[in-house]
């Protein structure tokens, strides 16, 4: 499948998925959308990818937000099967079954923050800048933003950065807790290839069951979240990966996975 928007490069298991307007600064229109939806779909269907990471073409951008030339003209009704879109992609990037990580190379504004909160991951240039300055535009985030921030960061913090409306740095955001490091410009994809090859080489039923846990936390209550804990570990004792898993560790050699 080919695309206009978008650039899907395949390392081994490894897919990196590129938003490709960096004259718009990789701002999020309906081709993005439908785009980045596409390509999710057709990750969704392939097993030898293990762990995908999403970043922005250029040096200046991660997605600076939504594209406003093209909102600017909407109707409320209009608006929303937009902002309804935006909310299904963010939805699908939190539900792939691979471990999606976040490279972000430079702005990230808008929808371009809530991009990377529906990522299980997120590094960040030094160059990085983030914020939901849509209060400054008359409007407020619309991409989930305003549930997905306070559960990562907490709802002080989040509501400070959506009512205010500014930008924080990079070295901001890892203080409080939205990346989990800050990188040179040129160190920050060969770091997520890293980190991305590190999860290709586990178990991947054993990975997409955990990652499929760990995103009930934000989703149901403890008590939920521990019952399908218990359920999705038990079934992994039926596969094959759990038994060369447990072997090659008593036998004190690499485990061989093959994701069955």
């Amino acid at each position: 499948m080919s695309f206009e928007t978008i650039l899907l490069q395949t390392d081994g298991p490894v897919l990196t998925l590129t938003i490709n307007r960096p004259r718009q600064l990789n701002a999020l229109n309906s081709q993005v959308l439908t785009e980045l939806s596409q390509a999710l779909r057709e990750v969704d269907a392939r097993p030898e990818v293990r762990a995908v990471i999403l970043t922005g073409a250029g040096d200046r951008a991660f997605v600076a937000g939504a594209d406003i030339a093209e909102m600017a003209g909407f109707s409320p009704s209009e608006a929303l099967e937009f902002a309804g879109r935006g909310h299904r992609l963010m939805d699908q990037i939190a539900q792939l079954p691979q471990p999606v990580l976040a490279a972000v190379n430079g702005f990230a504004l808008g929808g371009g923050t809530e991009l990377a909160l529906a990522c299980d991951l997120i590094y960040a240039s030094q160059k990085a800048r983030f914020g939901q300055p849509e209060v400054t535009l008359g409007v407020m985030p619309g991409f989930g933003g305003t549930q997905r921030l306070p559960r990562l960061i907490g709802p002080a913090r989040a509501a400070e950065m959506i009512l205010g409306g500014e930008q924080i740095s990079a070295e901001e955001a890892l203080r409080m807790g939205l990346v989990l490091a800050v990188l040179p410009p040129d160190e920050l994809l060969p770091h997520c290839r890293q980190v991305a090859a590190r999860i290709a080489s586990r178990a991947p039923l054993a990975v997409r069951a955990a990652k499929r846990a760990l995103r009930q936390v934000q989703e149901q209550p403890l008590a939920a979240g521990c019952a399908l804990e218990q359920r999705l570990f038990s079934e992994l004792f039926s596969t094959a990966d759990q038994r060369e898993g447990m072997a090659a560790f008593l036998a004190k050699r690499p485990a061989q996975f093959v994701g069955k």
